[in-house]
């Protein structure tokens, strides 16, 4: 009988570290209509190297300015005058994390989703786009009412 309950927790223990295995934008929760400074995590869960990450921005949100430390490099899609796209290139090695640093104005609505697409030395791609709960789920960050 000591069997099940520890089984279970043994699970509930991989299921949690799983959950936390993904893309994720910090902070994750924020205020409407205010400027942010916003953290890009990217966890490398496979025995391969992450090579780049690409953030969509939505059309709601405008990008004002991208923090360029040492160490990567990276690029901007336009759509017009507004940033469509950042995608950050720098090696990011099997159990590490890389973090990479934007500025944005948020929009009036509560929430924000933002899909990423994480690029892997093998040439393969995770898109993390689904709803929560989802094995991708998009990151999100909740806004709050001025």
């Amino acid at each position: 009988m000591m069997r099940v309950p520890f089984i279970l927790a043994v699970m509930a223990l991989l299921f949690a570290q799983a959950a936390l295995a993904h893309v994720t934008v910090w902070p994750q929760q924020s205020r409407a209509a205010m400027a942010e400074r916003y953290t890009v995590r990217v966890p490398t869960e496979r025995n391969v190297s992450t090579m780049l990450v690409e953030v969509e921005v939505p059309p709601t949100v405008t990008v004002t300015g991208v923090l360029a430390p040492a160490g990567f490099t990276y690029e901007t899609k336009r759509e017009g005058n507004r940033i469509a796209s950042i995608t950050w290139k720098q090696e990011i090695k099997p159990g590490e994390v890389g973090e990479f640093v934007f500025f944005a104005r948020n929009p009036a609505a509560s929430q924000i989703v933002w899909k990423a697409h994480q690029r892997y030395a093998d040439g393969q791609v995770e898109d993390w786009v689904g709803p929560a709960g989802d094995r991708r789920p998009a990151p999100t960050v909740s806004l709050t009412p001025r």
